[in-house]
């Protein structure tokens, strides 16, 4: 009996319907395969310069490949890329084997030479450097027309305004080469006769020539003529008469060719001058009107600016943002009244609702742990969208140094009103090893080596990365001074604003007297510290330091008292610290406030070979002015004093000014007290000094800096503001390089330096770690 008669009826057709169903795959299966048109060969035709290996090494279709018309239309648009050829084709053959490919291309022609004609009043180099087209590369006549536009502006630049600039290629189809030659038409040196001022009712020409960067030919002036500076200068005019309230003002321009001269005319049409009439605010429930008043500081019968009228709006924004409405508008609508013909302004408001935070997620670290942001972030899930604190979260990040861009955005979030915070970072370089010499008003040649890493994490093997720590090691020679640090800090520890660091150093510094040094002096020790943030700006601090001096090869001609301080000896020293920090930025200050106290106690129940109780304060005010230039006044003074055993402060515990880094003009540490037989500087047990430094910046890594100093150090602390204060003018420049800041300082005294006949102006050269 056949097994399928015994089996139920459904389970047989069941079985039948995958016997056919197997029977029809295994039959077209291989018709599918062989449909599949493989490639069997490549062939490339019509190059004679490129290689064949390299045709084929720019596609990405291979021996046997299933063909593929998308694929090989990406080749061809490959081929075409890189510039050698004029036409790129593709030919399908049909062999028994399989599809042959075959490539058919046309090279560009080879460029044989190249010729300028019609160079005589600048340099034929300057022209060849600018074309940068090479003999015996394919011509690209797409770069042959943007070398002419070059040209062309290369003489514009130098005054040529009525330049013309042509090309002709010249071709040997037998051999596929070519010669190309520019022929340009110099003619003469168009400058600027007289710039003609039409129009201009309401402000004199002088204002109007002022605002401008084209300029009359004169004695000190080219004249070049650029007609795109020209319309900038066209807008510049526009802005400074919409500023005084010509809102309607329109300005046009006319150049005029005569005899090798240009001549300008600014056409200007002032209209009406606009004043403000009423303010009113409209559409305010949950602020009142008294308060939105206060922050608008338009008045009625000024002159009206439309600009100031939008930087208004934004004021009455930010006041509401800060409340946390983060979706309030605020329109400006303006109207002219033609009964008291002035423009009547009134701020729209819609308020909306408040805003909260849902939830806060932090975008682009890769190094860097969540909780490093995190808890710089001064708004919580939770809070009020209010935009104070979003400010001061993004300031502590940026003051972290950890990132090149940090962005705030904002997505809804799961419920009405409730908006998730996006925290996007992109991520700088924290870590790196730096390495130069250079020369120095108080280190004289100097060679230094540092290994840093600013965002440390000793518990993320291998890369050691992402934990907010910093870690440095530090070690540089020169002709009198060595030096060797390494340093740890961790900012939080216990997952709570509690910093933790320690210090290990050694420092050596060799006599010289041109830098305030009558003898050598020799450091070696370390410190362990510990800090509290007890607000955003308010920090304390406390450590512990010992460390080991030795004073050798003082000057046998010195006084006893000099001679008294050689010898080595134990310093244990309790330090603590207070400091308040407002400023916009730790690296950059454009604004803000620093305060900084710091008293010592060294020796007495510590223990050691000195008594002495040592303080010293800081506080530095920044004040921003136009085109982000800024102005530093800084203050500091210390005072020390022995006790117990100790007679008297060592040397290497006194004050010292003068130089780079107090009171430049005058030699290193050599204001206040001296030795009166070698005029070695000795220091003072008090000290003084004020800086006023206007920085402006010149390009991105180069700053101007105007200085006064003033202040002096006195032998006892008794003696603090006796007998006056030194002081000096100077001027001196900041540059930024990758290795460091470096400082170049001209100041020139006010007064007679100690031990000095007459006043003499110096210069101070500095680098250091920090910008």
């Amino acid at each position: 009996m056949d097994i399928l008669e015994s089996l139920p009826y459904n389970f047989a057709i069941r079985y039948w319907k995958r016997k056919v169903v197997f029977f029809v795959v295994g039959v077209s299966l291989p018709f599918f395969v062989f449909s599949q048109e493989k490639i069997f060969k490549i062939l490339v035709e019509g190059n004679k310069v490129i290689s064949t290996s390299n045709v084929i090494s720019k596609i990405k279709v291979k021996k046997g490949d299933v063909y593929n018309e998308a694929v090989l239309d990406r080749d061809i648009k490959n081929l075409y890329a890189t510039g050698y050829f004029e036409s790129v084709e593709v030919e399908k053959r049909d062999t028994p084997q399989g599809i042959v490919v075959v490539f058919k291309v046309k090279e560009k022609p080879i460029l044989k030479k190249v010729v300028l004609r019609g160079i005589k009043r600048v340099r034929r180099k300057e022209i060849e450097n600018l074309i940068n087209l090479k003999e015996r590369g394919f011509l690209d006549e797409y770069k042959v027309k943007k070398a002419s536009d070059k040209i062309k502006e290369f003489y514009r630049q130098k005054g040529f305004s009525q330049v013309e600039v042509s090309y002709r290629i010249d071709l040997n189809k037998e051999k596929n080469e070519a010669q190309l030659t520019f022929t340009i038409e110099e003619k003469s040196v168009m400058r600027i006769k007289k710039v003609i001022i039409k129009g201009n009712k309401s402000f004199p020409r002088k204002k109007i020539i002022k605002l401008m960067k084209t300029k009359e030919a004169g004695f000190f002036r080219r004249g070049i003529f650029k007609e795109e500076v020209l319309e900038d200068d066209i807008e510049r005019i526009k802005d400074f008469y919409k500023r005084e309230g010509f809102s309607d003002v329109k300005v046009d321009y006319v150049v005029e060719y005569l005899k090798k001269r240009i001549y300008i005319t600014i056409n200007i049409q002032e209209g009406r001058r606009y004043f403000i009439g009423e303010v009113k605010v409209k559409g305010n429930e949950k602020l009142s009107s008294e308060l939105i008043n206060k922050q608008i500081k338009i008045k009625k019968g000024e002159i009206f600016v439309e600009d100031k009228i939008n930087e208004q709006a934004l004021k009455i924004q930010e006041l509401y943002f800060n409340r946390g409405y983060i979706f309030a508008k605020v329109e400006p609508r303006s109207f002219f009244n033609p009964q008291t013909e002035k423009v009547d302004v009134t701020f729209n408001i819609t308020e909306n609702e408040i805003a909260y935070v849902e939830k806060i997620k932090i975008r682009g670290n890769v190094k860097t742990k969540d909780k490093v942001i995190r808890r710089e972030l001064r708004i919580y899930p939770g809070d009020k969208f209010e935009g104070e604190k979003v400010r001061k979260s993004r300031q502590r990040l940026e003051n972290l140094g950890f990132f090149e861009e940090i962005r705030f955005d904002t997505e809804p979030g799961s419920r009405p009103n409730w908006e998730n915070l996006i925290v996007e970072v992109k991520e700088a370089k924290t870590g790196y090893l730096s390495f130069g010499g250079g020369y120095s008003s108080i280190s004289e040649f100097m060679g230094f080596i540092e290994i840093r890493q600013r965002n440390f994490d000793y518990r993320n093997w291998p890369t050691f990365t992402g934990g907010g720590q910093d870690l440095s090691v530090y070690g540089s020679w020169g002709t009198i001074t060595e030096r060797y640090e390494v340093s740890f800090t961790n900012p939080w520890i216990f997952e709570k604003p509690i910093s933790f660091g320690f210090d290990g150093y050694k420092k050596e510094h060799s006599r010289e007297e041109d830098v305030g040094y009558g003898y050598e002096e020799k450091i070696k020790g370390g410190a362990l510290r510990l800090g509290k943030e007890i607000t955003d700006y308010l920090k304390v601090g406390v450590s512990y330091r010992f460390e080991t001096v030795e004073i050798t090869d003082v000057v046998e001609t010195a006084t006893r008292e000099l001679k008294d301080e050689e010898g080595k000896n134990d310093l244990s020293s309790v330090y603590f610290n207070l400091s308040f920090d407002r400023r916009d930025n730790v690296f950059n200050p454009s604004k803000g406030t620093y305060f900084s106290n710091r008293i010592g106690v060294t020796g007495g129940v510590l223990g050691g070979d000195k008594d002495f109780v040592k303080y010293w304060g800081e506080v530095a005010f920044y004040f921003p002015i136009l085109s982000k230039s800024v102005i530093e006044y800084k203050v500091r003074a210390g005072v020390v004093t022995s006790f117990s055993d100790s007679d008297k402060v060592p040397i290497y515990e006194r004050f010292f000014a003068g130089g780079s880094s107090t009171i430049r003009g005058y030699h290193e540490r050599k204001i206040g007290p001296i030795d009166p037989v070698t005029e070695d500087p000795i220091g003072g047990e008090s000290l003084l000094v004020t800086n006023v430094e206007y920085k402006y910046p010149l390009t991105d890594f180069l700053k101007g800096v105007v200085f006064f100093d003033s202040g002096n150090v006195w032998e006892k602390k008794a003696d603090f503001l006796e007998g006056g204060m030194k002081s000096s003018l100077g001027v001196g420049l900041r540059v930024k390089t990758p290795i460091g800041p470096i400082s170049l300082d001209y100041g020139w005294p006010l007064n007679l330096e100690p031990g000095e006949e007459k006043r003499k102006g110096r210069f101070h050269f500095n680098i250091s770690r920090g910008f």
